[in-house]
């Protein structure tokens, strides 16, 4: 290697270094605008048929906003409305609490003042909240900017993706057959996270809410969305939720309903992950579910949130780039990448 190129990589690798200094703070947004784009993609391309891309992406991006950050705050009021509900119920309904006290202590042998637990943890938060005041309020600000960030960036992904795509296929030094294999090979990834994560959680949340307003559980909207956000991760699930909500219906001497929701809970809700999520996964990934509960997981840890979505997809990443090279390894011994 001579100077110029060394130095030319040396100045790439700088630049790259901080290119990631700079994103990282957002990075969550940044996937969150990704996946968004992703999803919405088919879309922009129906709709420029029609209108010019710009336009088109500007519905989509208001769509987005009107479809999904909308409901968000709008779910995120009224479950902290109903968490508040089910707080002053518990302090306010002695008769309730003292059935459910006694229920316990005649399961374990232990006496527990349900009152005075919530009370106590009551006044933690409030605690924290007012020593954190400060730090929550740059919390709440670094959201706001990166919820706008992620609406530019979702509007450009659409509004240029056509030019970004192309852009790959003059910069990457690959023939264009073979990153075509790769984009889509990666491409079917990303449907089945968003397919086998996304909706099936909300599926599998749904029809577990549909059992708690069947057995009466108090505040059934509340768990129903707790219940589709755990249920994104395999293993843990809706079940904490609907095992709480059972052993809730058997202290409060509903024996009847707790063994009904538990069978609904395991038959009905079981069968909805049982057969749904291998379906995505298998008709779209071709991945081991070891290897897709390895990514979210790990992708947890190492994205946050959204590394729930994409620690699967980089898995599936890494799988669909070596199938591409060695279905294509001889083409890559082409200098003409045209």
């Amino acid at each position: 290697m001579n100077l110029s190129k060394g130095s030319l990589l040396a100045l790439v690798a700088a630049f790259l270094a901080l290119s990631v200094l700079l994103v990282q703070p957002f990075l969550q947004y940044l996937l969150g605008a990704a996946l968004i784009a992703y999803a919405l993609y088919p879309l922009q391309v129906r709709l420029e048929e029609r209108v010019p891309s710009s336009v088109a992406a500007f519905a989509l991006v208001i769509l987005t906003v009107v479809g999904f950050v909308a409901p968000f705050f709008v779910i995120l009021v009224t479950v902290g409305g109903d968490a508040t509900d089910i707080l002053r119920n518990l302090e306010t309904d002695t008769v309730q609490l003292r059935m459910i006290e006694s229920r316990f202590e005649e399961l374990t042998g232990r006496e527990v003042d349900v009152a005075e637990e919530i009370a106590g943890s009551g006044r933690e938060i409030g605690v924290a909240v007012v020593e954190r005041s400060t730090e929550a309020f740059g919390t709440i600000t670094h959201f706001v900017i990166g919820i706008a960030l992620a609406l530019f960036l979702v509007y450009y992904l659409l509004a240029e993706g056509d030019d970004l795509l192309e852009w790959l296929y003059r910069t990457v030094p690959l023939p264009a057959d073979v990153q075509r294999d790769l984009y889509e090979e990666i491409g079917d990834m990303m449907w089945a996270v968003l397919f086998g994560h996304v909706f099936v959680a909300i599926v599998q949340g749904g029809v577990a809410g549909l059992g708690f307003v069947a057995t009466d559980i108090p505040n059934a909207a509340f768990w129903t969305v707790v219940m589709m956000v755990l249920a994104m991760v395999p293993l843990v699930g809706a079940i904490p939720v609907w095992g709480g909500a059972v052993l809730y219906l058997y202290l409060s001497n509903e024996p009847v309903l707790a063994v009904a929701l538990f069978a609904y809970c395991v038959v009905v809700v079981g069968l909805t992950d049982d057969y749904l999520r291998p379906f995505a996964v298998d008709r779209y990934a071709e991945l081991n579910p070891a290897v897709i509960l390895l990514g979210i997981l790990g992708g947890a840890y190492a994205f946050g949130v959204m590394g729930l979505f994409f620690g699967p997809i980089v898995l599936g990443g890494l799988k669909a780039t070596l199938h591409t090279v060695s279905e294509n390894w001889d083409k890559l011994d082409r200098t003409d990448f045209g």
